[in-house]
């Protein structure tokens, strides 16, 4: 029985640390060695003298007071704690602390038998019950049976309370935060978005006053381009750009993932639905397009039609990997962000020149999240077939 209740004690510690409960944890763990020790101390002593295995007046009083005091004093301060979580769990360590007193007399020899009694039926009462409103209210994911009101409450201030966001930020998995996104970037927003790879600033190809934006909110020098996201490469094939077999070969190895591909820019792209922002993407010349492998961004483009994108940090810095690192790095700058937690990658895609895909070759601009050699691999065996 005393294995038994301090194993279930201390799986309880640590369930309750893989929901982030940390006073929970800490209490438990705490309370499965304070049940163990007084166990198998209670066992341990309760032959007679000729038998015992373990004596406590053999010259071992001082040691075992003083191991009671030190759980006196822990087990008090987890009652400060407890009553500021619910009073099932307050109640629980209070139990615990009169069960600590009770330690501490049977190790000066002095533990009257019904005070001992009293206090093991009124932890067993507190322990079942506690046991019961758990399970129920987790099985049925409601309040059947109340663990009462903190006692103590941590008030925080109404500035805290109320702090707002810099910016929209819904959530990545529910249809109305996508919408909420798209119809920002429809009215020429610039919004924080996740990838397959980092986290991106996204601005409509409708709108170049907001692909302007992007550039002013990362600091981002002119001349470098800014590419186009679509969502897949049968729109691509509807604009009828003037592509090679090798080259249409090649990209549907690659789309939709993480490489991103330049090729000739041309009037084309204004069938792709680019329009108004033709001549704020990509060079003079050339434009990088990715297929991104990501549902939600996916969804996203086809609301909205093709997306000027560079990712969500601030000019020279490391790439946002976390939405909240998009809000508290430019979010007082943006209408808006989608919230889609980690990202998958740590670094950007890597970008790939195939403007002479059939003269020479292709060229690595960019390495990023695919290595350059996988890219080389996949090109040599579209190009050998």
């Amino acid at each position: 029985l005393i294995l038994i209740g301090g194993f279930v004690q201390l799986l309880a510690g640590f369930l309750a640390f893989r929901k982030y409960d940390h006073l929970g944890g800490a209490a438990f763990l705490t309370f499965s060695a304070l049940w163990s020790s007084y166990g198998a101390t209670r066992v341990l002593c309760a032959a007679p003298v000729s038998g015992r295995l373990l004596d406590i007046g053999a010259g071992n009083a001082e040691g075992f007071a003083a191991g009671s005091v030190a759980f006196l004093v822990l087990n008090a301060f987890l009652i400060i704690l407890a009553s500021s979580f619910n009073v099932v769990l307050l109640c629980l360590t209070l139990a615990m602390e009169l069960l600590t007193v009770c330690f501490l007399l049977f190790t000066l020899e002095n533990l009257p038998l019904p005070f001992e009694t009293a206090t093991l039926s009124i932890l067993s009462v507190i322990c079942f019950y506690g046991a019961t409103a758990s399970l129920a209210n987790g099985m049925f994911g409601k309040d059947l049976l109340g663990m009462g009101p903190p006692l103590l409450a941590v008030q925080s201030s109404k500035k805290d309370r109320e702090d707002p966001l810099p910016c929209v930020c819904p959530k990545s998995h529910l249809t109305s935060g996508l919408r909420t996104i798209a119809e920002l970037l429809n009215t020429g927003a610039v919004c924080g978005v996740p990838t397959d790879t980092v986290y991106a600033l996204a601005a409509s190809c409708k709108h170049p006053q907001a692909i302007e934006k992007v550039y002013r909110i990362k600091d981002r020098p002119q001349e470098k381009p800014i590419c186009i996201f679509i969502s897949n490469l049968e729109q691509l094939r509807a604009a009828a750009p003037p592509i090679s077999p090798l080259l249409w070969e090649f990209m549907e190895n690659v789309y939709p993932g993480g490489i991103g591909c330049i090729i000739r820019k041309g009037e084309w792209l204004k069938k792709l639905g680019v329009g108004a922002g033709y001549s704020r993407v990509g060079t003079q010349d050339s434009i990088m397009i990715r297929v991104p492998d990501l549902t939600v961004l996916v969804h996203l483009i086809d609301m909205t039609g093709p997306l000027a994108i560079t990712s969500a940090n601030p000019s020279g810095e490391v790439d946002s990997t976390h939405h909240d690192m998009v809000i508290s790095r430019l979010g007082h700058k943006l209408e808006g962000v989608l919230c889609d937690g980690e990202s998958d990658e740590v670094v950007a895609s890597t970008v790939v020149n195939c403007t002479k895909i059939d003269e020479s070759g292709i060229t690595i601009v960019r390495e990023g999240c695919i290595p350059a050699g996988k890219v080389m691999q996949i090109f040599e065996r579209v190009k050998n077939r």
